[in-house]
């Protein structure tokens, strides 16, 4: 299924939205792009630069440095020698593509932690102004309550003054005809 795209802007909010309903506060974010871009190389360079820091490098690198340093110094091999000068080429070159990968790395989750951050604070602010404007009508609604409550009070008294008036009209009518029939 293709996605709607816009050459400025990549995925449209309305289709990312779609498929994607927990990224809703980050749509007006989605023109954003990295630094370095979403291609495949920085994809994959940035995975790279995290696999460096986890325990399966650290322990496999240990690894293969300790076979390489036994290997050389029981004397199985003689392609790299005491001060194991390979052995430090490669750390060095290692070094100097771990370094830059690292950094990209880093400068992406930048970015993106910058556009959460952002993203965040639209939607705290979203839900600060919708907490107000339910207050604002809690607060109407409360008016028109007191408003009806009021009217209510008149009507109940209107209702009251007319029941005594009827009831003592009634007295009187009653008084007068009883008074004219009497003999």
């Amino acid at each position: 299924m293709a996605m709607d795209t816009d050459m400025t802007q990549g995925p449209t909010n309305k289709s990312v939205a779609a498929k994607q309903p927990f990224y809703r506060f980050h749509v007006p974010h989605l023109h954003l792009q990295s630094v370095f871009g979403d291609d495949w190389f920085a994809l994959k360079a940035e995975a790279f630069a995290r696999f460096f820091g986890t325990p399966t490098f650290l322990t496999a690198q240990t690894a293969i440095v300790g076979i390489w340093i036994l290997v050389n110094v029981l004397g199985l091999t003689t392609f790299d020698i005491y001060p194991f000068i390979l052995l430090n080429l490669a750390f060095s070159l290692q070094a100097a593509y771990a370094a830059p990968l690292i950094l990209l790395a880093q400068t992406r989750q930048a970015d993106r932690d910058a556009a959460h951050a952002l993203a965040d604070a639209e939607h705290r602010e979203a839900l600060h102004q919708a907490s107000e404007q339910r207050a604002a009508l809690a607060a109407e609604q409360t008016g028109l309550l007191v408003d009806m409550l009021k009217q209510n009070t008149q009507l109940t008294e209107t209702v009251r003054t007319l029941t005594e008036r009827v009831e003592a009209l009634t007295v009187e009518l009653h008084t007068a005809v009883c008074v004219s029939q009497a003999p």
